[in-house]
């Protein structure tokens, strides 16, 4: 075996797992890789212009690819900087190698300037965190990251890389990636079961979670939502697109009010939570979102999830999509011609209130504010979704700007719209970085909020240097609507200290400009599909500011 470098081993190492981009930011303990970066040319090497948006734009690769992807970060304040991306990752599950340039071992030890251990930062939001103390320990450690990672439920790992551990040289062993085919079904026994209390069910719902978009299983789910005339739901939090809209069982997400949740659960006797998380809510209400007597039967990868707050009657920890192939003959075979009737008639009784229904309605009130300036927000959402061609990705994270866009964005496949799964904001601008090379050819809409916008508006500029085609479009309505307006339902006042951005007012469009982007900013509510058509017609990136109602007067 021929000596090689720590820092080329390392990089011929992620090649090896499939490892395609490296997302980073650069700092001087990085530099023993940024050296050798350019011997790898199949490892296309991403700036990012701050740590979270390095960390965000893997994320989104991850989420939209499945595959894993690394980011280098730099030393502990970079890995300070990237905490609440790196958290995103985690609650999303998506698989990377995280790592950070550290000092040289027994430097460390002088405290010099940037240096803090970085294990115990990186800990609570990974799935596993080493440093390497050894050249020779390189291959097995890369190794083991990549299997972790990868192996469901996935998510982050990270690793540390001291400068002189890079340095080195030896003769290494790499070995060979492991993954772990973790693609298990639930015994027979488990699965007669199941069946037997599906086809049982008065009045079944279908609770349907990202899994069923991670494992390609919207087929297998629209089948036995039609077989049972059971009724479908979106969970609460949007990671993914995760059922298609269009399907006439499909009643839409819920929302994460507990008292609304619980009314619209009432009429039902046992929920099927697939691959979702039950009823993840956000705020305190003393109101509980499942129904006392409602009977809950969940499948999920991740065994954390099941019965982890409310009483489940069936829990079952398999992959979701070879459980539903499994569990289909048997329900075919098992369904009774009562049964069959009894589920055609809850189906077809589904049809005044499902999506489609429900889409026709909302959109015959908001045409109503068609000409509305400043202008309504609902309106910019109708607009976004009756311009996007078929094939276009959403990603969004507009909070109360976009609180209408499930309503009337139709989601075909599973990989049509990402969402802000865990609540922390930042992930949308750079996210679509990563979503855009993880599709390539497929067009990308960002719906941003003004607020949301400025916890990543660096990753502008990435966007704009890979020429990448995502269209930014900003909902400016000069203030964070959301604190205002639980500020308002929460605490009866109506007193809004620091919720405005008025004094000076954001340019979004000159800062994207600034960035190298082109940009327009616009009032009329008749030139917002103009501008978007004009903009997924040029294949390039351009942000569009819009100018919408705050809801407060302004």
């Amino acid at each position: 075996m021929a000596k090689l470098s720590g820092r080329s081993a390392f990089l011929k190492l992620l090649i090896d797992e499939g490892v395609t981009h490296l997302f980073g930011n650069p700092g001087t303990t990085e530099l023993p890789l940024m050296e050798v970066v350019p011997d790898y040319p199949e490892l296309n090497y991403v700036l990012g212009l701050q740590e979270a948006v390095v960390v965000a734009m893997a994320d989104g690769y991850a989420r939209a690819s499945g595959r894993l992807a690394a980011c280098s970060l730099h030393v502990a304040p970079g890995l300070g900087n990237a905490m609440g991306a790196l958290y995103n990752a985690k609650f999303s599950g998506s698989p990377l190698i995280v790592t950070c340039g550290q000092q040289e071992q027994g430097h460390g030890l002088l405290e010099p300037l940037l240096y803090d251990p970085l294990v115990p930062i990186a800990q609570p939001m990974v799935k596993w965190a080493i440093e390497v103390t050894r050249v020779e320990d390189l291959p097995r450690i890369v190794r083991r990251a990549a299997k972790v990672a990868l192996t469901p439920p996935t998510g982050p790992v990270f690793i540390s890389l001291p400068g002189d551990v890079l340095d080195a040289e030896a003769e290494l062993d790499f070995g060979k990636p492991t993954r772990v085919d973790a693609r298990v079904r639930p015994s027979d026994e488990a699965l007669a079961q199941l069946a037997s209390m599906l086809l049982a069910a008065k009045n079944p719902v279908i609770l349907a979670g990202q899994e069923l978009a991670i494992h390609d299983a919207f087929a297998e789910a629209a089948e036995l939502a039609e077989l049972l005339g059971a009724a479908v739901y979106q969970q609460p939090i949007p990671y993914c697109a995760q059922f298609p809209s269009a399907h006439p069982a499909y009643l839409g997400a819920l929302t994460r009010s507990q008292k609304q949740v619980r009314s619209l659960l009432e009429p039902f006797d046992i929920m099927l939570c697939l691959g979702a998380d039950l009823l993840r809510m956000s705020v305190y209400s003393p109101i509980a979102p499942l129904p006392e007597a409602m009977q809950v039967l969940h499948i999920s990868e991740r065994d954390w999830e099941l019965g982890k707050n409310y009483p489940t009657e069936f829990a079952l920890c398999a992959n979701v999509k070879e459980t539903l192939r499994a569990l289909l003959p048997l329900v075919r075979a098992q369904r009774s011609n009562a049964v069959a009737e009894a589920a055609a008639r809850r189906l077809a009784a589904l049809a005044p209130r499902n999506w489609t229904a429900q889409r026709e309605l909302a959109r015959t009130e908001v045409m109503r504010a068609a000409a509305t300036a400043p202008i309504d927000p609902r309106y910019l959402m109708l607009a976004i979704s009756e311009t996007l061609p078929p094939d276009a990705i959403v990603v969004e994270e507009a909070l109360t700007s976009s609180a209408s866009l499930p309503g009337f964005l139709e989601l075909r496949d599973r990989r049509a719209y990402y969402g802000l799964a865990s609540g922390g904001l930042g992930f949308g601008v750079p996210g679509a970085v990563g979503i855009s090379l993880a599709q390539p050819g497929r067009p990308v809409v960002a719906v941003i909020g003004d607020g949301s916008s400025m916890y990543g508006v660096q990753a502008l500029w990435t966007a704009a240097h890979l020429k990448l085609p995502i269209t930014y479009v900003i909902a400016n309505n000069r203030s964070y609507r959301i604190l205002k307006e639980r500020l308002v339902s929460m605490r009866a006042t109506d007193r809004f200290t620091g919720m405005d951005l008025r004094d000076p007012e954001i340019d979004f469009a000159g800062l994207a400009c600034s960035l190298g982007m082109s940009a327009e900013r616009v009032r009329d509510p008749q030139a917002i599909a103009p501008a978007l058509r004009a903009s997924l017609q040029s294949g390039a990136p351009s942000l569009i500011e819009v100018m919408v109602a705050d809801g407060f007067g302004g």
